[in-house]
């Protein structure tokens, strides 16, 4: 049964994609869609169009819901709490801050990715030292930790875009932290990868250990489970993930709180369905959130980060009441 599930959701996820490749600023049809999808190397401007524009930033798009919605199931898991997310790590609030430095200090857009994706993963190095007690991880203190920094480094945002003497450096600060995957290409995708890929690994690795930790950490430790060794597993993970994922597409909030949530109404609690289902959900939400940012107020671009608030906010209420109701 899960397993047909989980076909569904990637039957799901190819519609997703396929949508999304319908959006743009050109009218193409399905049938030249798939044409240019099977002769990718065919000299036509449907092909330059689909494999050059629209593929990179669908893929980009479900790449950064996949891996978002991994790092909120991975930590709603170990620290079994529904309400918090990958960037409960201080990632997004890092990157933000020091993109909004960059951008004040006249640094080349090209450079900001990768900035972001550096400073995102050290400041998780400095949460998970916050939280750190003996040789694992304190709940309680990862949390407090990541709402400080994260508070901390808002401040730092907001003083960038006070600071910032032009407008249009206000403007790409405001950007950034909206969300977007507008002019974001395979380069991009390229330098992100191999980055992903650790994130992914870590996440596997983790998952006979996720499963025991559902029932609590003494329950864990007494069927040979190493759980500080997994806590730490799991939050660089999931820092990798969304440093990542920020890296890409800025600051894109709700899918890793969301999706798990709808992940685990589907197949059950089990990490070795749910982290799957979860990468599935995340990317088919996200490619047609983006569609949807592309069209809604065409020919400009609604960000993503806002479209997904919108549609969040709702959604984890109602997800999150009807969970509450007695049975």
């Amino acid at each position: 049964m899960v397993s047909l599930r989980l076909l569904g959701l990637l039957l799901l996820l190819a519609l997703s994609l396929l949508v999304s490749l319908l959006v743009g600023g050109s009218t193409i049809t399905p049938d030249a869609i798939l044409r240019s999808l099977l002769q990718p190397g065919a000299h036509d401007d449907v092909t330059t169009i689909v494999w050059q524009l629209r593929m990179p930033r669908v893929v980009i798009a479900a790449i950064v819901g996949a891996a978002l919605a991994i790092g909120g199931a991975l930590l709603q898991g170990m620290l079994r709490n529904p309400l918090v997310d990958p960037y409960l790590t201080g990632v997004s609030a890092g990157a933000a801050a020091a993109i909004a430095i960059a951008v004040l200090a006249g640094i080349a857009a090209p450079y900001l990715p990768a900035l972001g994706f550096v400073a995102g993963l050290l400041t998780a190095v400095l949460v998970a030292a916050l939280a750190r007690r003996g040789s694992g991880l304190d709940s309680n203190r990862l949390i407090l930790a990541g709402i400080s920094v994260s508070a901390l480094f808002s401040a730092v945002i907001t003083f960038a875009i006070v600071r910032s003497n032009s407008l249009s450096s206000a403007q790409s600060i405001l950007a950034w932290l909206a969300g977007s995957i507008a002019g974001r290409g395979w380069r991009d995708l390229l330098f992100a990868l191999p980055y992903l890929a650790i994130g992914v690994a870590l996440a596997l690795l983790a998952v006979p250990a996720l499963d025991a930790m559902r029932v609590g950490d003494v329950r864990a430790r007494a069927v040979g489970v190493n759980v500080d060794r997994a806590q730490w597993i799991i939050l660089a993970s999931t820092s990798f993930l969304a440093a990542a994922a920020v890296a890409l597409a800025g600051m894109i909030g709700f899918i890793g709180l969301i999706v798990p949530h709808v992940a685990r109404r589907i197949v059950g609690s089990s990490a070795r369905a749910l982290l799957p289902a979860s990468a599935l959900c995340g990317a088919a939400l996200c490619a047609l959130a983006d569609a949807v940012a592309r069209s809604i107020v065409a020919p400009s671009e609604l960000p993503i980060g806002v479209l997904l608030a919108f549609i969040g906010v709702p959604a984890f209420l109602y997800l999150y009441l009807h969970q509450e109701r007695p049975a």
